[in-house]
């Protein structure tokens, strides 16, 4: 496996590879959900929310599922390993 991170951004075989603050600011926005409600939806504060989407922490599992549901895209697709958002 072949990974190289340039100015932040992952590459995997010379394919951009979203970080999972990307991810999780894009499906907000896909959403048309402000970051209140999205922390809401996973049962997490809005300040806590806006650590994992600023980068500055890291969900647990439990909220990375509950954030993967509520977008309604899988997990490997949030945390940056597939770039196709079905759920299978």
């Amino acid at each position: 496996m072949i990974t190289h991170n340039l100015l932040g951004v992952n590459l995997f075989l010379g394919v951009h590879i979203m970080n999972l603050n990307e991810a999780l600011k894009r499906c907000r926005k896909l959403r048309k959900a402000t970051q209140k409600q999205t922390a809401i939806a996973a049962g997490i504060t809005e300040s806590m929310y806006q650590f994992y989407e600023y980068g500055k922490s890291e969900p647990t599992a439990s909220v990375l599922i509950a954030l993967a549901d509520y977008f309604d895209v899988s997990l490997d697709y949030l945390v940056g390993r597939s770039d196709d958002p079905a759920r299978h």
